[in-house]
Formats: C-alpha cells, sequence, structure tokens
C-alpha cells in the first residue's frame, strides 16, 4: 500500500510488473513493446519509493536534457497525481525538478550532453541511490552508461537500503550493447533483473491502440516484432523498411535480372572498406544482395588482390569518387573498369530514395550488410525530433551500393557488366 492512495497494489501495477515493482537487483531493466506501459509503471515505482524510503533520491537521465520535460518529468507528475500525493510534492517545471516536501528528498533530471558533469550531482538529504535511464537505447555505448553509474554511490545505516539502476527503453538493436550487458549470459553484468513487456499487460490502453498495434501483424511483420512483440529490432527512425533476409537462387536471379551491380566504398583502420554485389530487376523492382566484402585496415594492393581473386578484374565497379588516388592506383594494377560515382549536390538522399523503392533480398551469408540495414537510422536533433538525414555510421556497405546501383540510377553511366 502507497502512502496517498487508495488504489491496491494490483490496481496500480496491473498484470507484468510485479516482479519488476518488487525487485531490488542493482541493474532493473526493462525492454517493452509501443503501449507496455513501462514508463508509466517506473514512474508510479518511484514516487512511491520517494514517500517509502527517506534516504532515497532519483536521478533521472536522458540522452538529451531538454527531452526530459515533455516525457520522464511528465510522467512522474502524473504518478504524483495518481497516488493522490499531489500536496506532498513540489514540481519545478523549469529546472526541472520534483521534492518531496516532507523531508526535502529529490528527484533531479539530467542528460548525457555532458556525462562527466553527471558524476559530481549531490542531494541535501540522504543518498543519490536511485537513476532511470530512460529510453536507453539512445546512449551510444556502455561506457557513457558506466559513467552515469558512477553517480550512484555511498551507504546508509536504514537496514531497507539499496541502490539501483532502472533502465526502460523500446529494443533498437540485436547489435546494441543492452543486449550485450543485459541479456546475453556470456557479456551482461553481474546483479540483473531483465525482463521483456508487451502491450498485452496494459490494461490501460484503449482497444483502438491494441486493434493498431494487432494490424501490423499484417501490414508490417517484421516492424510487429519489435512494436508488439519487443523483440529487439529497430522500430523508428530506420532507413529501409524494405528488406528481407532469405535464401534465393543467386543463378536464377542473375539470369532474370537487368544487370548486376558492383559498389565499392574505401576505409581503413575504423571504416570498413566495403563492396556490394547484387542483381537489380527493374520490372518487379527488387534487389537482390548476395556478396560483399567488409573489412578494415585494407591496403591499395589488398583490395586488389581480393578484387581479382574474386573474378571482378574485368568487372564494372563504382567507387567512391572522394577517393580518386585509390580508383587510379586500382586501375594501375589492373582493375580497368572501376569508375568513379561522381557525387551531385543531396546524392545521399537521392541515393537512399531510389533505393527505398525496390524490395532488397539479402542472402544471409551477407551478414555485414544485414547488419547495417538492421542499423542504419535517420538523425534526431538536441529535441528528439527526426531528420531528414541518416545518421553517418553503419553505412559503409550501404554507400557502396548507392555507388554501385549509378547505371540504374543514373542513365548514360557505363556498365558492361550485367548478365552473369
Amino acid at each position: 500500500m502507497t502512502m496517498g492512495t487508495s488504489l491496491t497494489s494490483d490496481e496500480l501495477v496491473g498484470t507484468g510488473y510485479g516482479a519488476f515493482w518488487n525487485d531490488k537487483h542493482f541493474y532493473r531493466v526493462v525492454k517493452g513493446s509501443r503501449g507496455s506501459k513501462k514508463s508509466k509503471t517506473t514512474a508510479l515505482n518511484f514516487i512511491s519509493r520517494i514517500m517509502q524510503y527517506p534516504w532515497s533520491n532519483l536521478l533521472v537521465i536522458r540522452r538529451y536534457s531538454n527531452t526530459n520535460r515533455q516525457s520522464t518529468y511528465t510522467d512522474l507528475c502524473w504518478a504524483i497525481h495518481r497516488l493522490n500525493a499531489d500536496r506532498l510534492f513540489k514540481c519545478n517545471s523549469g529546472m526541472p525538478e520534483i521534492t518531496y516536501k516532507p523531508t526535502g528528498q529529490k528527484i533531479l533530471f539530467r542528460g548525457l550532453d555532458d556525462p562527466l558533469k553527471i558524476t559530481s550531482i549531490s542531494v541535501p538529504v540522504g543518498n543519490l541511490s536511485f537513476v532511470w535511464v530512460e529510453e536507453a537505447y539512445e546512449i551510444e555505448n556502455s561506457d557513457k552508461f558506466d559513467t552515469v553509474m558512477e553517480s550512484i554511490r555511498g551507504t546508509n545505516p536504514d537496514p531497507n537500503f539499496f541502490k539501483q539502476a532502472t533502465l526502460t527503453f523500446n529494443p533498437w538493436s540485436e547489435q546494441s550493447w543492452l543486449k550485450k550487458k543485459f541479456w546475453d549470459p556470456e557479456t551482461r553484468y553481474k546483479n540483473v533483473f531483465a525482463q521483456t513487456t508487451t502491450f498485452r499487460v496494459n490494461e490501460w490502453l484503449g482497444e483502438d491502440d491494441k486493434q493498431r498495434y494487432l494490424d501490423l501483424y499484417r501490414t508490417n511483420p517484421r516492424r510487429a516484432k519489435i512494436v508488439c512483440d519487443g523483440e529487439w529490432g529497430v522500430a523508428e527512425g530506420l532507413v529501409f523498411e524494405n528488406f528481407v533476409v532469405e535464401d534465393f537462387d543467386v543463378n536464377q536471379v542473375v539470369k532474370d535480372a537487368d544487370g548486376v551491380c558492383h559498389g565499392l566504398d574505401f576505409g581503413w583502420s575504423h571504416d570498413p572498406t566495403a563492396f556490394s554485389e547484387f542483381a537489380v530487376n527493374i520490372k518487379t523492382k527488387d534487389i537482390y544482395i548476395f556478396n560483399e566484402l567488409y573489412k578494415t585496415g585494407m591496403l591499395t594492393g589488398d583490395i586488389y588482390s581480393w578484387l581479382n581473386k574474386n573474378g571482378y578484374s574485368k568487372t564494372d565497379i563504382y567507387a567512391d569518387n572522394a577517393e580518386g588516388r585509390l580508383i587510379t592506383e586500382l586501375r594501375n594494377k589492373g582493375i580497368r573498369r572501376i569508375h568513379p560515382s561522381v557525387k551531385g549536390k543531396d546524392s545521399i538522399l537521392a541515393g537512399i530514395d531510389f533505393l527505398q523503392g525496390f524490395r532488397i533480398h539479402i542472402l544471409p551469408k551477407c551478414i555485414h550488410a544485414i547488419q547495417e540495414f538492421n542499423l542504419y537510422s535517420y538523425d534526431r536533433d538536441k529535441d528528439g525530433n527526426w531528420l531528414n538525414k541518416p545518421v553517418d555510421a553503419n553505412n559503409h556497405f550501404i554507400d557502396s551500393m548507392r555507388y554501385g546501383i549509378k547505371p540504374f540510377f543514373a542513365p548514360g553511366a557505363k556498365v558492361t557488366t550485367f548478365k552473369l
């Protein structure tokens, strides 16, 4: 029973969050589908804890500080009202900050705009014992997260004292550090409670919203796995949602295709050199990806050797025009039909737009292509709004495709390697 409310525990939390509500592991992590009430439940839980534990204070983290006001701060104020505890809390929307008036305990809001400043936070009463990281997928890596964890420190003589970091998010990608650190047995942190929830546990969800989620299974099954089932992937912001990973007969798709394209994006120590080979069928609007190169640290000689060994020395290849020297060196070594893919105004967006007009099939062996198509996403501004501009990451193979597709995208471009 929570002070200030006549609601029972079951009425408050509903189904699906009993273990989460009472858990005391150091890491308490929930990934969930849209509408799974994870944020609302977390807000209720923390307001309840502030009233229950006089030593507790809460630090709420999002990637950008100014996104807290319209999300976590609003949810926590909603939770205060639902618990009939408005008279006990002072909510300052300007900072934002929430104070529990009987004791002076604090709920503080910060962003990772400057993670080092977070480590110097102090509270006037008790301990900074709890951290809530909302939309944790926005944090780029575990190093930034570990910096935040330095904020949870100190001890308290109260026998009920414990410290805890709570993370809530919609699943982003199976390549995310969150999966490695909280789900995978080989690499996960110690002392972890991890849970996946879906909209099905949300008794507050309207029937029209439920039907909208269920309809995704028909209209977009891949998206439904993420949005409805809470499985790993990319839900919002994904540049390409028009792809599928599947086996296909390479000889047959090449035979039926209007041409086979080859693209090359140069890299070095951190960025890989990426080569793509794919068949294009203009009539059916299908692209079939069936070969790739994806490797860092390749010198010109290494690239030549790989192309020559794999039978591409007499193949028309379109490469990044920004690396004209490398193109010349490869020509001199014997890759005679490598061409620069000249970049025009808005060439990235134009190339993406063209590729989005196809159904893209990826052979399972092309693991790096699969990874990029699952990760390549649009950027956001500092307020969290989506931009019509992709993040310049996880795009080396895709860039090679933009170069390789040029014979179809830019009529008149020289190409002689079509049918294989």
